[in-house]
């Protein structure tokens, strides 16, 4: 049974029976009732923050692994780097070496990187700076690979085409030893004959008689033919491939046309004094890739030690040459 409630009325001086409106009632429980659910919510929250369900656990669990496994290839990635480091050493210092290429160069090997922010899709994730870490590793190490790969394919084609180049690289002297009357001048700064300045000389003056054969120092193909009668005078210049040109001046005559095939030791021309020459003589000059080097370097098949000495100490001489 219901309890009945009564209140004291003090201008009647009597109790009376508290009459409770059906609308107070449905309130009541409505306010009773989200009380209820805020409460339970609220626990649940909490609960949810001191328990941990099966699927959470499972997905932190996940999480914990895929970190790992990104510190581990991270790890993996630094490994192979170190390896493609050592052959990238043996390649540029051994290899290219030992078949006269230039080595590859550090922009060249890491080009294509930096600028625009290509992980910039990574941000956002908690652990986003390890995985653009990795990320980037790898991009750069999958670069590094395609580049070397590249290299060690132009290796593989040197090395099949290694008897053409060393029959193609000058080698022997231009003029023979039985012919020359002196070696007058060598690379390197020396007095000019008519201006009796000091000025650089890029090749090496071969004394010897007008009509003196002119020898193609190695296998190429005539790239320039010139008659003249100022400067450099008659000239002939070949293209021995693998980045080598020589240049012969102040001919007497030529007897090859552009474009002409030759061989080491082909007489090429005559010993004149064409040009701005002083005596009849052969001017030299040895070219790799653009920069003009010292011939004296290259009479390597034809020349004692002791001829090569003595060549070497007269060439290094800073004389007057006479072109």
């Amino acid at each position: 049974m219901a309890k009945v409630k009564f209140y004291y009325d003090s201008d009647t001086l009597s109790y009376k029976k508290i009459i409770v409106k059906k609308s107070a009632k449905i309130k009541k429980s409505v306010y009773f009732l989200l009380a209820t659910l805020l409460i339970g919510f609220l626990g649940f929250i909490g609960f949810s923050y001191v328990v941990k369900s099966p699927s959470q656990i499972q997905l932190e669990s996940e999480l914990e692994n895929m970190k790992l496994h990104y510190e581990l290839l991270s790890k993996r990635v630094d490994e192979g780097t170190e390896v493609l480091k050592g052959i990238q050493d043996r390649d540029d210092n051994i290899y290219r070496v030992y078949f006269e290429a230039e080595p590859i160069s550090k922009e060249q090997r890491m080009a294509g990187f930096g600028g625009v922010n290509r992980y910039k899709s990574l941000d956002g994730f908690e652990n986003s700076t390890m995985i653009k870490e990795v990320t980037k590793k790898i991009d750069v190490l999958s670069k590094q690979l395609v580049v070397q790969s590249k290299s060690l394919d132009e290796i593989v084609e040197m090395a099949k085409n290694k008897k053409e180049m060393l029959a193609s690289i000058p080698a022997i002297q231009p003029v023979a030893n039985k012919d020359l009357k002196r070696m007058a001048s060598g690379y390197g700064y020396r007095i000019h004959p008519i201006y009796k300045t000091r000025k650089y000389h890029w090749g090496m003056d071969f004394s010897a008689p007008k009509g003196t054969p002119v020898y193609a120092t190695g296998n190429g193909k005539v790239e320039k033919v010139k008659r003249s009668r100022r400067g450099y005078g008659n000239q002939v210049k070949i293209d021995h491939g693998f980045g080598y040109k020589t240049f012969y001046a102040h001919l007497q005559k030529y007897t090859v046309r552009k474009n002409q095939k030759v061989k080491r030791g082909d007489v090429i021309g005559y010993v004149g004094t064409s040009g701005t020459s002083t005596a009849p003589h052969l001017h030299y000059e040895v070219i790799k890739g653009k920069r003009k080097v010292n011939p004296v370097y290259y009479y390597f098949n034809d020349l004692t030690p002791e001829e090569y000495d003595k060549m070497l100490e007269m060439s290094s001489q800073e004389n007057q040459s006479l072109d």
